[in-house]
This record gives C-alpha cells, sequence and structure tokens, in this order.
C-alpha cells in the first residue's frame, strides 16, 4: 500500500501500529523524504501480508490515525532475482546501493543478508529484487551494474529468477 500522512514526529508509528492491531505482517517500509520538498506530507509505500478479510479494519484505523490510503491493492512485484554482491559494501554505502533500486518506482530490493568478516576485509551480501515486469528487472539489473562498477564491487549473478 502507498499512504500518505503529515510529515512531523510519529505519523510512521501511527501509521505501522493499526497494522499491528489487525494482525498484518510488515514486509517491507519504504520511505524517502525529498529534501527540497516545501509540502509538509510524506509519502511511505509499505508491503505487508494482511488476510483479505482484515482490510475494511485496517483502512479504518488508518483513516481514524488521519492517514491518508493512496493505493492499496495486491503484489504488484512479480518478478524476482536474488544475485550477490562483493566487495567493501560499507563503505561505499550499501544504502545509496539498495536507494538506487527502490527509487526506481519498478524495482525494490526485497531482501538483504550480509557477511562481514573484518573492518578491512571485503564484505559479502546477497540481494534478492523484486520488479513489475522483465523488462523494469533488466533496468533494475543495468542499474546495479553500473553501481558495481563505480563502486568496484563483484556482482554475481543470478542466483534464481522467478516469476
Amino acid at each position: 500500500m502507498k499512504l500518505e500522512m503529515k510529515d512531523s514526529p510519529g505519523q510512521l508509528v501511527a501509521a505501522l501500529k493499526p497494522i499491528s492491531d489487525v494482525g498484518g505482517n510488515i514486509i517491507a517500509v519504504i520511505h524517502q523524504r525529498e529534501p527540497d520538498s516545501t509540502d509538509d506530507t510524506l509519502s511511505v509505500q509499505i508491503v505487508l501480508e494482511l488476510p483479505e478479510k482484515k482490510i475494511d479494519s485496517l483502512i479504518e484505523l488508518l483513516h481514524k490515525a488521519d492517514v491518508h490510503i493512496q493505493r492499496i491493492g495486491h503484489e504488484r512485484l512479480l518478478y524476482r532475482r536474488t544475485v550477490i554482491l562483493i566487495g567493501h559494501l560499507m563503505h561505499t554505502d550499501l544504502s545509496d546501493t539498495v536507494d538506487r533500486i527502490d527509487t526506481t518506482g519498478f524495482a525494490e530490493v526485497s531482501e538483504l543478508a550480509m557477511s562481514m568478516p573484518a573492518i578491512n576485509e571485503r564484505s559479502s551480501s546477497r540481494l534478492t529484487i523484486k520488479s513489475v515486469t522483465r523488462d523494469d528487472m533488466d533496468r533494475a539489473m543495468g542499474i546495479l551494474h553500473k553501481v558495481a562498477n563505480e563502486k568496484d564491487l563483484l556482482l554475481i549473478e543470478p542466483l534464481e529468477e522467478m516469476a
């Protein structure tokens, strides 16, 4: 679901609590604050698992919390690919690497596992990327290849792909 709320302290919690209250399982929260924005609202995408029969209760609780629903629906990210990145991931800003995929709107990193043997050693990370279409996955992988090149990271792919 995509939500819109006031950009003020505590609003994200106000959106997440109703999900918990109705028994939802939050899988991912995507929140990108635009530094130049003069708007006093914030958009947040939340990926969650929730039984269909609980959706009406969730909608009611979100409205009571003054959280506006911009979009709600079923899984839209149908394609999945898992890759390995090896290199100095933390020193080259792993969050930036993930953000470059997540901010596209057509793909996102849905899982991330990392192994860091020592501060000055290379680390490795397993990333699972999901996308709307196969073409979008190709575009997301193009972005990841470019980032790996820029940051001197080894990219091993694909470990799996599912649609």
